[in-house]
């Protein structure tokens, strides 16, 4: 889940920048009605614009891959279901309820062993390599019985150059640690301003915890609360400047499916307008542990009757309720 804190922040600048450009786009003009002698009898209604449908429940899937070319090209080999060598490193169901003032981020361990439709047991990171987005689509839809209505796509340069676009991100580190990775960036408790390269180093570590994968998904959810404070603070989406530069670093390593085009996103955008940081709550997955598959592979193993619970409440617009009831509104 390396990419998680980035993806759903780009996903966020993405619907901005759409959104501005929404506002701003040139209007097309019109030539001035011909003069009459005399009013017609019968005026004809001036014909409104087609009002925006009501909003929906939105389920987007979120992904990083581990594969470090440019995204655009890993999406068209993923969306042909032919991807080389990739693994989808980040998974993320972002769920955004109707009435637009929550937005939910379900983090799904990478380990997770679930059923690949097709393939049977496997590690549900497996899916982008075996068939693509639209199988890890079908296998995260048929985990959490949810209909996915967008896909968004990111890999690592985009991680880094997001977090340098925004000035660098301001972390509060509640478990100290130096990384394993080349270049060894030391994090000590308390708050550590991150530049890109410090902060991939961040999201990505789990080798230095005893949990592993689940003490670096903590750390990514701190990190996106970050970013989202940072993204969403006063004047920073307002600025032009800002974000030119942020679209600039972002697009050419993000890709989204072709039906989130620039008006959905700016919609969405728009939608979103009035989001705090402690509007959005991120968790992880209920897990039952850790295992080893029956050809030797070290796995997480699914909580099926947790995730039961949280399948019915996507299905019954309850998340919100699921998310009070079991104390998650700051995460698992």
């Amino acid at each position: 889940m390396i990419l998680v804190s980035a993806v759903v922040a780009g996903l966020l600048v993405l619907a901005v920048v759409a959104a501005v450009y929404l506002l701003n786009r040139p209007q097309p003009k019109t030539a001035p009605p011909a003069e009459t002698a005399a009013p017609a009898a019968t005026a004809t209604p001036t014909p409104s614009e087609t009002p925006e449908p009501p909003a929906v429940d939105l389920n987007i899937l979120l992904l990083g891959s581990d594969s470090r070319g440019n995204a655009r090209e890993q999406e068209a080999q993923a969306v042909a279901g032919t991807p080389a060598d990739q693994r989808s490193d980040a998974i993320m169901l972002v769920h955004v309820p109707a009435d637009r003032k929550r937005i939910y981020g379900i983090s799904i361990m990478r380990d997770l062993w679930v059923d690949i439709p097709g393939y049977g047991p496997s590690k549900i990171n497996a899916g982008l390599g075996l068939g693509g987005i639209p199988l890890t689509v079908q296998t995260v839809e048929s985990l959490l019985g949810a209909h996915i209505d967008h896909t968004v796509m990111m890999d690592f340069e985009g991680f880094s150059g997001l977090t340098d676009a925004l000035g660098g991100v301001d972390v509060d580190v509640k478990l100290p640690f130096t990384s394993t990775l080349p270049g060894g960036h030391t994090f000590p408790a308390g708050v550590n301003r991150l530049d890109g390269a410090a902060a991939l180093d961040f999201v990505r570590e789990r080798y230095a915890f005893p949990d592993g994968d689940y003490q670096r998904v903590r750390d990514q959810q701190a990190f996106l609360r970050a970013v989202l404070v940072k993204a969403l603070a006063a004047g920073m989406l307002s600025s032009p400047g800002t974000v030119r530069n942020l679209a600039a670093s972002l697009l050419p390593f993000m890709s989204v499916d072709q039906g989130f085009s620039a008006d959905a996103l700016g919609h969405l955008g728009s939608s979103l307008r009035g989001l705090h940081p402690e509007d959005a709550v991120f968790f992880t997955l209920p897990t039952a542990g850790t295992g080893t598959s029956p050809d030797g592979q070290s796995i997480v193993l699914p909580d099926n009757a947790a995730i039961a619970s949280i399948a019915a409440a996507l299905a019954g617009g309850t998340l919100a309720d699921y998310v009070a009831a079991n104390g998650l509104e700051s995460g698992n």
